[in-house]
């Protein structure tokens, strides 16, 4: 490469590595509101634990059977509408891809509601036949009233036809480190030992139905939470993908420009002996 071209590759390196720098910042400012929301979503949600239990997470995939689930399911996976996020997006593709090829392996059936328009351009190229709806560009930051048009998306989808639905979601730990989870909602039905809560008394409408209402209600608060989760994991990838980016940035301006230096150098030698050689000749 010439003089030139390296000089005209530090400066572009240069102007990539201000940009990323801003978006860590953003990033940074914006985890901040995201915490703040997940802190707040937690306690509205902890009430769905005692109901469908908590959440499982996916450390080792190849040891995840999910025989716990049943013979129809309806898997959720949530993720980015943006990228520049690292790897939570292909995480979240991967463990879809790898529940759906074990849940057929056992002759289970199993359909996906994508929320999130990467996810959607991963698994599509996968799982193009078990996909049924997607729901993309999805308005940031959330809110109880996302998740509810995001529940009438999936009740829309047929999610009473189905005996569970597994949400699939990023959830955050700290800045640095996140984790995949599932979380299985199955419906309030079932008779006799498998009544849901016995041990309350429901008035004036029937139970089945005030169940009904329960379960559409906790699909909703349960996709609250999962969303929030999920945002907050997004931005702090976000912020450590912006970083890595910077600091690689750097790294390379650092090598061009002692590459840059050394064709300088090399071109001032060739001058200097060209004209020491021209005025020796002259003398001659």
């Amino acid at each position: 490469a010439t003089e030139k071209q390296i000089f005209n590759q530090i400066q572009s390196t240069k102007n990539i590595k201000k940009i990323t720098s801003s978006m860590k910042m953003v990033s940074a400012a914006k985890l901040k509101g995201d915490e703040t929301r997940l802190a707040l979503a937690k306690p509205f949600n902890e009430w769905t634990n005692a109901l469908c239990g908590e959440s499982v997470v996916i450390e080792e995939p190849e040891l995840i059977t999910y025989e716990e689930l049943p013979q129809k399911t309806l898997i959720v996976p949530i993720t980015s509408d943006k990228g520049l996020c690292g790897g939570i997006n292909s995480f979240i593709s991967r463990n879809v891809k790898d529940a759906v090829s074990k849940l057929t392996a056992q002759g289970k059936e199993c359909d996906v509601v994508i929320v999130g328009d990467k996810g959607r351009s991963q698994m599509s190229r996968v799982i193009p036949e078990k996909i049924v709806r997607t729901a993309t560009e999805c308005v940031a930051p959330g809110s109880f009233n996302l998740a509810a048009a995001l529940s009438a998306e999936i009740a829309a989808a047929g999610a009473a036809d189905y005996d569970a639905v597994m949400i699939v979601f990023n959830s955050f730990v700290n800045a640095a480190v996140y984790k995949q989870h599932y979380r299985v909602i199955k419906p309030l039905s079932g008779e006799g030992e498998n009544e849901p809560m016995p041990e309350y008394e429901f008035e004036p409408d029937t139970k089945s139905e005030v169940l009904v209402d329960l379960y559409e209600y906790m699909l909703t608060s349960q996709l609250y939470y999962c969303f929030m989760d999920g945002a907050a994991a997004e931005q702090s990838s976000r912020m450590t993908a912006m970083e890595n980016a910077s600091k690689n940035a750097g790294e390379m301006i650092d090598s061009l420009t002692l590459q840059y230096n050394r064709a300088r150098q090399a071109r001032i030698t060739t001058e200097l002996i060209e004209i020491i050689s021209g005025a020796s000749a002259l003398e001659d």
